[in-house]
């Protein structure tokens, strides 16, 4: 049986998909190692090119000299470890990685072939016409989490098994503040699907990041969290964990845990751009409708993947920047400070969107729309501004225990550096001494 066109055309996106994001994984690692180097003050990968030859070529080989040589490491199984779990995790997390993007839109459409068996126009889409792609998305990166927590149950280490525990504790979090943060977009765009949700923002102008700045942020730090990305890479601090949940793993399967775990942020960079970066469009450039040439295509083309590699390098820009939180800050930032302000977003939204009639009925349609913009602004300076009165940065932080404190109020830590009477400690562990005449005085 001779498959249908469409059943081409879908396979053909498929082989260009994974293709792609595999290439396109490989050589951000590669700009992100560029990156450190800048931000450190010194020289990144740029030594291997075209293989025999003496051409380097800004290192641009080291991504399939690096691959090569994780591929053909041993792949060492410890006698340990539960190997039905330890095998499937990485495929799990992979494949989850993979399958999210059937329902990304990678620009607008392609113009009409002519072609009878495709769809005129031709969408940017692996699964088009998907009427629940958000979900689709979100149900996938909640089951990656799976990958995560089988690899570190199954590696039967203790620090495959703390990094499996981190990361389910960050994950279910951080999903609540990114689903808040997510449900405002669909409260205004009406819709559940992706390419829906652009074409909103392209037909009003308005992108998301500027109607609703606070649901922006809340989406924008949780989706690091979800990502474990710097400052949220508790599930695999080097520091710590040596490598978390995939410590007893080596060769291909290393491969594949770290090519997903980077697939995370490439899918935090897509969703932000198209939720609320406007995706594909940029005012005075690219239009707004569907009836397009070779030309806008492209266009519209670069355009979305100039801004998904500019949240990329800032995603990596932060890495390098930022210090790692600690646990315990982490799950404050989600329940106490994440999760209000997702709430109280949520919350304007709905009413904007409730009262958006009756709004433009009594102030009319410009009126109407600077107030549906200034009330979430409103809301986001209003938070800002209790977050900080309430967290002044000179707070600390430290947890305090009251039997290390003393009667004057001072931490038994602090006091016994003072020697007990106030006294510094001198260099071999014990307080001073008294001085000659501190000493004949108090003879007298």
């Amino acid at each position: 049986m001779i498959p249908s066109l469409e059943t081409i055309a879908a396979l053909v996106k498929i082989g260009l998909l994974v293709g792609g994001l595999m290439t396109a994984a490989a050589y951000l690692v590669l700009v992100e190692r560029w990156m450190a180097a800048w931000v450190q003050d010194r020289k990144g990968p740029n030594r291997v090119g075209i293989p025999l030859t003496k051409i380097r070529l800004f290192g641009l080989g080291q991504p399939l000299a690096d691959g090569l040589k994780i591929i053909l490491k041993e792949d060492f199984t410890p006698s340990h470890v539960d190997r039905v779990l330890y095998n499937a995790a990485p495929l799990v997390i992979l494949a989850a990685s993979l399958a999210i993007f059937a329902a990304i839109p990678f620009g607008s459409v392609l113009p009409p072939l002519g072609i009878d068996g495709l769809p005129d126009p031709v969408p940017f889409l692996v699964a088009p016409g998907f009427s629940v792609g958000i979900l689709w998305v979100f149900a996938l990166s909640s089951i990656a989490v799976y990958g995560v927590l089988l690899g570190g149950w199954a590696s039967n280490n203790k620090y495959g098994f703390l990094g499996g525990l981190r990361s389910s504790a960050q994950l279910v979090a951080y999903e609540i503040p990114l689903g808040l943060g997510l449900l405002g977009v669909v409260l205004a765009s009406g819709s559940l699907e992706l390419d829906v949700v652009m074409t909103r923002q392209a037909d009003s102008g308005l992108w998301y990041a500027f109607a609703q700045p606070l649901g922006f942020l809340v989406f924008l730090i949780a989706a690091f969290a979800e990502a474990a990305r710097l400052p949220f890479d508790l599930p695999e601090a080097e520091q710590e964990l040596v490598g978390g949940y995939h410590t007893e793993y080596s060769g291909i399967k290393l491969l594949l845990f770290l090519v997903a775990e980077f697939l995370h942020m490439v899918t935090a960079a897509f969703l932000i751009v198209i939720l609320f970066l406007g995706g594909w469009h940029l005012w005075g450039v690219t239009g707004s409708g569907d009836e397009i040439g070779w030309g806008m295509a492209l266009i519209r083309f670069g355009v979305f993947s100039a801004k998904i590699l500019a949240v990329i390098l800032f995603f990596m820009l932060v890495r390098w920047s930022w210090p790692r939180f600690r646990f315990d800050q982490l799950m404050n930032l989600a329940w106490k400070v994440m999760l209000p302000l997702g709430l109280a977003n949520l919350v304007i939204v709905a009413i904007v969107e409730e009262f958006r009639p009756q709004m433009v009925a009594s102030l009319g349609e410009a009126n109407a729309g600077w107030l549906a913009v200034l009330l979430p602004w409103g809301v986001f300076l209003l938070g800002w501004i209790t977050a900080g009165v309430l967290t002044p940065s000179g707070t600390d932080n430290r947890p305090i225990r009251p039997d290390l404190i003393t009667d004057d109020g001072v931490f038994a830590a602090e006091h016994a550096l003072l020697g007990g009477n106030g006294e510094p400690i001198s260099e071999n562990g014990s307080a001073h001494e008294p001085t000659a005449s501190s000493s004949s005085g108090s003879d007298a």
